[in-house]
Parts: C-alpha cells; structure tokens; sequence
C-alpha cells in the first residue's frame, strides 16, 4: 500500500511536471508571439514616421518649386532695373525681400546648381543650345537650377560646348533644330 501511495504520488507529480511543461511551452510562445508583435508595432510606427516625413518633404519640395519662378522673375527685374535707379531705395528694400526669399529656400535645403564650367550632367543640367566652347561643358546658364537635400528640383537650362571649330555653323545653335 505504501508503494501503491508512492506510485501514485509518482504519477501525480510526473503529470504536474508535464501539466507544467505545456505551461512553460505555451508561455514561451505568447512570450515570443507578443514579441514579434511588438517589433511589427514599432517597425510600422517607424514607417509611418519615415512617410510622414517624405510627405511633408515632398509638399515643401512642390510650394518651392512654385516659387522658383518668382525667384527667376526677381532676378531679370534686377537686371533690367535702370543704372540711375540702382541706388534707390525701393530697389534695395525689393534686393531684401529676393534674399529672404533666397535664405528661406536654402533653410529648407533648396541650393542652385552650379553649372557653368562645369562637364554637361544630364542629371543636373538641360541642354538647350550649342555655342563655341570645350566640348561636353557648360558655357552659359539660361535659367539657375535647383536641388533640394540630393533631388533635383529643377535642372539648369545651359548652352554646352561644341568645341572650338571656328568653322562653319552658327553660334548658340538650338539643339531643337539638330
């Protein structure tokens, strides 16, 4: 009867212990499910956050490409300004205005490309015309360029070098007529 009690006993803690193993098995596996759902919770936030930010980088990269246009209009309305008014005050106040609009564009990483002098990169620069020059660089900018961080926002407008010829054919030939 002792040994009955004892087997008994014996069976009783051998099923506590596999009762217990199941136990350990199934903790382990919530354990290792609420991970795993806890790393897809935070690379989803992380994501989320990460297009929140192209989002508002792309928005701010559309609002400044529509200002280029003024920035370009500024810049002409300067070159045009009669030499006897270049003193006056409303054209300074106006030079002001064209340099905070210039700060607030560099403040949100919009920087012009520079081009002249530099080798022909379609990636930057469209080319419009052909004028006498080193062959494949840039000799004259029609129209500035812009990035914005590392995309261009808008390419330079350049004349490129056909080389030094000095044949025949006209100079500043457009590339459209070729």
């Amino acid at each position: 009867m002792v040994e009955e009690s004892v087997s008994q006993e014996q069976d009783i803690i051998d099923e506590l212990k596999k009762a217990l193993a199941e136990a350990e098995e199934k903790a382990n596996s919530y354990l290792a499910d609420a991970q795993r759902e806890r790393a897809d919770y935070q690379n989803l936030k992380k994501r989320t956050e990460q297009e929140k930010q192209e989002y508002q980088s792309w928005a701010n990269a559309e609002m400044m490409k529509q200002l280029l246009p003024v920035v370009d209009d500024m810049e002409r309305a300067f070159n045009m300004v009669d030499p006897k008014f270049k003193d006056s005050t409303w054209v300074e106040g106006f030079r002001i205005i064209q340099r905070n609009l210039q700060d607030i564009l560099r403040s949100h990483g919009c920087t012009e490309i520079e081009c002249v002098g530099q080798a022909f990169d379609p990636n930057f620069h469209e080319a419009i015309a052909y004028e006498d020059g080193d062959e494949g660089i840039v000799v004259s900018e029609h129209r500035k360029g812009y990035t914005i961080k590392d995309r261009v926002l808008r390419a330079s407008q350049v004349s490129v070098g056909k080389g030094n010829d000095n044949g025949a054919g006209s100079d500043n030939k457009c590339l459209e007529n070729e």
